[in-house]
């Protein structure tokens, strides 16, 4: 199976065709900056420790082909070789001749310490565009320590923010890894920046992210200083949180004490948020005031809920208080009627409305499947597949999904070919264990 729009590549190829990238990663954020990479039209090279990747196995049905690893790594070519050995390292020295960006998100310092830091590989290609991942920065305090998505969202606030409880009043993550995808996005971007640079200057060049400065980057209203703002609404919030750790209170009851004081948005967050039908759930999302009027019509209380009123003070602890019962009135009506029912209605208002849907269910979905957003690739191991394409539609220099996420080892041979090993040199090191190749270990399987 293959997707029919592949056979455009030639005629019109990606807007980085003839770029080539070196992927040291794991997890989620270099891989998601090597996929967007990828479908810009970059030849991707992963680089996979003996044994893959950790994430491979993840959810895996199939040994070493989880869906998570395949959906983070498609259109990606692998090579799989030990890092940790000499000849590892060498191999590394040859490849790098013929690469223009390097990708690496280890944790700080274990770059330098098997030789493929920025200086170290920079020495042997010297325009080359390194990008290095982190989870704190690389100056401070914290920079030495181990990152991850969920590390991240609570060190920056952003689990604070987001005020998710778990049944014990534990704190729970937000479930999508938005740290790790917004520094994948980023890091896309700089890197394309970085390539257009060369192009101008031939000059390679560092770049960095780090979790947390994506983290933060992502509440940039929420972190920032204002005099104005602070003293109305940062200080007091602050000033109550400090009373509650002080009297020893839970991490709930510290949430608590930051919601309570949040309620200068209750008025807008009628008009902005979920509510419970029949059979379902609803969301609204108005950000005008001719919106949320189509919606006050669509619910029967034009003219009598009147937040958007000249004056209207968000302050006021009267207003607030109208804004609460609100808030369950409209509860109340959305239950009389079912989802279907509710999204037609706000529709033909011309507002903005949407259902609340599962993922799973998403690769069947109408809109999705007239927009052309998935594609479909046959995987060495798993068979037929349908992938989420690209997140940029380009129409000159077309975006794609040149492939399924390469199965273990699938491709070792064929890059150190390309970087002019004989067929001798690859068998010696894959008989030492130095690269594993996939046929080489199936043949053994069997």
């Amino acid at each position: 199976m293959t997707d029919p729009r592949l056979e455009t590549i030639e005629a019109f190829p990606g807007p980085l065709a003839g770029v080539r990238v070196l992927e040291f990663s794991q997890i989620v954020a270099a891989p998601v900056c090597g996929v967007n990479l990828s479908d810009l039209g970059a030849d991707v090279i992963k680089v996979e420790p003996p044994g893959g990747e950790s994430t491979r196995n993840t959810g895996a049905v199939i040994p070493k082909e989880g869906k998570g690893f395949q959906a983070l790594n498609r259109g990606k070519r692998s090579l799989i070789v030990d890092l940790q050995d000499e000849r590892g390292r060498e191999l590394i020295q040859r490849v790098i001749q013929d690469i223009d960006v390097v990708l690496i998100n280890y944790r700080l310092g274990v770059a330098e310490r098997i030789g493929i830091d920025y200086d170290s590989l920079r020495a042997i290609k010297p325009d080359l565009i390194y990008w290095q991942n982190t989870g704190f920065g690389e100056e401070g305090p914290e920079a030495y320590r181990a990152g991850s998505d969920i590390v991240a969202q609570a060190y920056s606030g952003l689990m604070a923010l987001d005020g998710k409880l778990r049944d014990d009043g534990a704190p729970d993550l937000i479930s999508s890894p938005v740290a790790d995808l917004v520094t994948g996005f980023a890091s896309a971007m700089g890197i394309c920046a970085a390539l257009y640079h060369r192009a101008q200057t031939g000059e390679g060049q560092r770049l960095s992210t780090s979790l947390l400065r994506s983290s933060l980057f992502m509440m940039g209203s929420a972190v920032m200083r204002e005099p104005v703002h602070d003293a109305v609404l940062r200080e007091p919030m602050l000033e109550r949180i400090a009373e509650v750790r002080a009297g020893g209170g839970s991490h709930a009851e510290i949430v608590e004490a930051r919601n309570s004081l949040q309620v200068l948005r209750g008025a807008f967050r009628l008009y902005y948020g979920g509510y419970r039908a029949k059979d379902g759930g609803v969301v609204l999302g108005a950000l005008t005031k001719s919106n949320r009027d189509g919606m006050r019509g669509v619910l029967g209380i034009l003219g009598q809920e009147d937040s958007d009123r000249e004056g209207y003070d968000a302050y006021d602890p009267e207003n607030q208080r109208v804004a609460l019962e609100w808030r369950e009135k409209i509860r109340e009506i959305f239950l009389q009627k079912t989802v279907s029912e509710w999204i037609q209605l706000f529709d033909d208002a011309g507002v903005p409305v949407g259902p609340v849907q599962l993922p799973e269910q998403m690769s069947d979905d109408p809109q999705v499947e007239a927009d052309q957003m998935l594609w479909e690739h046959e995987h060495a191991a798993t068979g037929p597949q349908r992938l989420m394409g690209p997140a940029v539609v380009m129409q000159g220099t077309p975006t794609r999904v040149y492939r399924s996420a390469p199965a273990y080892g699938e491709h070792s041979s064929e890059v150190l070919i390309e970087a002019g090993l004989s067929l001798e040199e690859i068998a010696t090191l894959c008989s030492a264990g130095v690269v594993h190749e996939r046929v080489a270990e199936a043949t053994a399987a069997t």
